[in-house]
């Protein structure tokens, strides 16, 4: 996997001071993307131990809430199996920090899929679906097309649970 840059002190990518990390690569290329460099899967430097050691650094401290893995497409299977990876590390290591994820897939596709449902796992916040320019709104918060939505995983998968008991 690449990556495009951890960022530090992050405030606009989640909830609290964060670190960040941008995965490179994405095929799915959406119309006015904010990060469109992040599309090709070459740029950018190959993760490694020292990437690692500099993403899980400010975990340590009390200021950093937490880390974010966007891109990108850190779902893509060029990168899904480090980014599953990372976060399981990072939820062992940290488990009161939370991780958030930005993707492309909506919450349906990544359930539906063993590999990708896997992350749901570590993760505490999703931030799902693809961008969609036509459905552009800056009034949403942490999101920027209404057709993206901002899950509390461990809700979700709580009132999932819930639903299937009631019906059986």
């Amino acid at each position: 996997m690449n990556y495009l840059d951890i960022q530090h002190c992050n405030m606009v990518n989640g909830v609290g001071l964060r670190t960040v990390i941008w995965v490179s690569g994405c095929e799915r290329k959406c119309k006015n993307c904010f990060q469109p460099h992040s599309h090709d899967f070459c740029s950018g430097i190959k993760f490694d131990e020292k990437a690692k050691e500099e993403l899980f650094k400010d975990n340590n401290t009390d200021w950093c809430s937490g880390i974010t893995f966007l891109g990108g497409e850190p779902l893509h299977p060029k990168n899904i199996n480090e980014v599953i990876n990372l976060a399981k590390e990072a939820k062992e290591k940290f488990p009161n920090k939370n991780i958030w994820l930005y993707t492309g897939y909506t919450w349906e596709e990544i359930i539906s899929n063993e590999t990708m449902a896997e992350i749901l796992k570590y993760i505490d916040v999703l931030c799902d679906g693809p961008y969609v320019d036509e459905l552009h709104n800056v009034d949403l918060k942490w999101v920027g097309s209404s057709n993206q939505s901002v899950i509390n995983v461990k809700e979700r998968i709580e009132k999932i649970t819930k639903l299937k008991n009631t019906i059986l």
